[in-house]
């Protein structure tokens, strides 16, 4: 069967968060441990920014932009990149990258609750069912002696669970809202306003300016990665993803996401997988698979009360 040019995309970009996105857990965790937080993270941004609109500027493209799309990047830039971003890689200082991802995988039993919210839309049984093992999974994950005598690691999962909610919330707005055709200059100003936000909030908390000289090469290189892969690349194929299909679809990166994860932080960081840990994942994961697949099986069901 043929691909249409957007199907491709579509896959591409499905492929980009499922599997690329991926890494920016491990690339964070190794970067955290060796630069303050939000400044690491406003360098990212600031760099990936200025450097989509160079790219975007040698291809001729259109960079203005209404005052309403202005003020929507500026919004969404905070819900994603901001509180979403920034708060999640504080929260790497106190806890594995593998253990983050699987707390982040809760992202869609956050989107759906919103959209319960939001849009008053109603629970079909199988959402009930995946908050209900997603709640289960996570008191499982969080209820380990290791975690709760860890120091500081409570305070990380509690923010880590605030930054989810800001980047479930931002996925909602971004795709009801009135944002740049073209995907790659949305992600261009959303990088250059979050640059600057985590700047001034590196300044705020007097975090110390490191030069890139003074780097590791192996903080180089993982910066290099987040910037190329982790920035200019997946976050554009996920604003591309947001407004092509729905946010409950581009959510269910969080049940692939973590599994990859865990496995790069035990190969390469030597984290701790434990038992509860790969059982509450199991659990975790189950109940959002229910809930990504509550439409599929609700057609289905469509599907065989019409057939004649």
């Amino acid at each position: 069967m043929k691909l249409t040019s957007s199907k491709l995309l579509i896959f591409l970009s499905f492929f980009t968060i499922y599997i690329v996105w991926v890494s920016t857990y491990l690339f964070n965790k190794i970067v955290v441990t060796a630069l303050p937080p939000f400044f690491m993270a406003s360098i990212r941004f600031l760099v990936s920014g200025i450097l989509i609109m160079m790219i975007a500027k040698a291809m001729k493209s259109d960079l203005r932009i209404t005052k309403k799309q202005l003020i929507n990047c500026f919004i969404s830039s905070f819900f994603f990149l901001v509180y979403g971003n920034g708060v999640f890689v504080w929260s790497l200082k106190y806890l594995d990258s593998g253990f983050s991802a699987l707390v982040a995988a809760t992202q869609p039993l956050f989107v759906l609750i919103l959209m319960r919210l939001i849009d008053r839309k109603t629970m079909q049984r199988q959402s009930m069912i995946g908050v209900a093992l997603g709640i289960l999974g996570m008191c499982l994950l969080v209820n380990q002696q290791s975690i709760s005598t860890s120091e500081g690691s409570l305070l990380g999962i509690f923010m880590i669970l605030t930054s989810v909610l800001s980047w479930s919330y931002g996925g909602v707005f971004v795709s009801k809202a009135d944002l740049p055709k073209n995907f790659f200059i949305t992600t261009g100003y959303q990088m250059l306003f979050a640059g600057f936000l985590l700047l001034l909030m590196s300044f705020s908390f007097k975090e110390t300016m490191i030069s890139p000289l003074k780097w590791s090469q192996e903080v180089q290189f993982s910066m290099l990665m987040l910037v190329v892969f982790g920035s200019i690349i997946a976050f554009t194929a996920f604003n591309y993803l947001l407004k092509s299909v729905s946010t409950e679809k581009v959510a269910t990166s969080a049940y692939v996401n973590p599994i990859i994860a865990m496995i790069l932080g035990w190969y390469f960081l030597d984290e701790i997988l434990t038992t509860q840990s790969i059982i509450a994942s199991i659990v975790l994961l189950t109940g959002v698979y229910f809930i990504a697949s509550r439409k599929r099986i609700a057609k289905v069901q469509v599907d065989e009360i019409i057939k004649p």
